[in-house]
């Protein structure tokens, strides 16, 4: 059955918890109390999500297997960063199929997410759009156009506004499929008229430096470990380490931290030190 739910929440663990389809780890990374407001709506066979938040903050995330998720800014304001790459007000990302990834904010941010059954992505490319809409081997940017663009988010927005105000008609079968279709065929005709804009090969060994470090970190939980030693774990020098974070959370040159339990939240501690005592192994 159709339905929808609006949350808002003060804890920011509650708040990525609440989040579909993905396992976040999320850290806030400025003062000041955190609020976030999930809106989710699940149609026939397409599920929406709606999400604000009012501070920076940092995660990671994990999607699930089995569906082909986009993601895309809902209202203007301070760039995402996912994984190093900055994502536009003007851009959507295909992603892929059970994807983890770094994410970065830095101020107020509200951004959306549109899935379904992998299959049902494949189909309806083909019927729609004659286009494969298989889940790329690599993270796509796309720029469509702006009426494509618009679109996509004029739907996204007024089925937020029923989810708020009226929620019964999304629970109604009938207006829930007729929603569906406008969504999924405006969601289709933007990705067809979406230029594409590939990661660099450098934002992509940055991700891998940064998976195998955090993996490091996590299987040594129990035990509080320097950067340097767990760097050297991951079968990388620490300097490639911090390099590759302070590319992805876009940290000053001279910054670092010696807290390995930090350094892929993208946080800062009282232990932060030059990079220049880092870079020796």
């Amino acid at each position: 059955m159709p339905s929808s739910q609006v949350h808002t929440f003060a804890d920011p663990g509650e708040y990525a918890a609440a989040i579909r389809a993905t396992t976040i780890d999320l850290t806030v990374t400025a003062r000041g109390h955190f609020t976030g407001k999930r809106i989710r709506i699940d149609l026939h066979r397409l599920w929406m999500q709606r999400l604000f938040e009012n501070t920076p903050r940092t995660l990671h995330s994990a999607f699930v297997t089995g569906r082909a998720i986009v993601t895309f800014p809902i209202h203007p304001g301070p760039a995402l960063h996912w994984s190093g790459a900055a994502l536009q007000p003007s851009n959507i990302i295909r992603h892929i199929e059970g994807e983890t990834a770094f994410q970065r904010s830095s101020g107020p941010t509200s951004w959306g997410a549109m899935s379904l059954p992998v299959a049902d992505m494949i189909s309806f490319g083909a019927a729609i759009a004659g286009l494969d809409l298989t889940p790329p081997k690599d993270p796509l940017f796309l720029t469509p156009s702006p009426i494509a663009m618009a679109k996509v988010q004029r739907l996204h927005a007024a089925a937020g506004h029923l989810a708020e105000d009226a929620p019964e008609i999304i629970a109604n079968p009938d207006a829930a499929r007729g929603l569906e279709q406008a969504l999924i065929e405006a969601l289709i005709g933007c990705l067809a008229d979406g230029e594409a804009r590939e990661n660099s090969l450098a934002q992509g060994q940055h991700a891998i430096v940064m998976r195998r470090f955090r993996r490091v970190v996590e299987e040594n939980s129990e035990q509080p470990s320097t950067f340097r030693r767990s760097a050297r774990r991951s079968g990388f020098r620490s300097g490639r380490c911090a390099y590759a974070a302070r590319s992805i959370w876009e940290w000053p040159q001279s910054a670092t931290c010696c807290c390995a339990a930090c350094i892929w939240r993208g946080a800062r501690c009282a232990r932060q030190r030059p990079m220049r005592h880092q870079s020796r192994t």
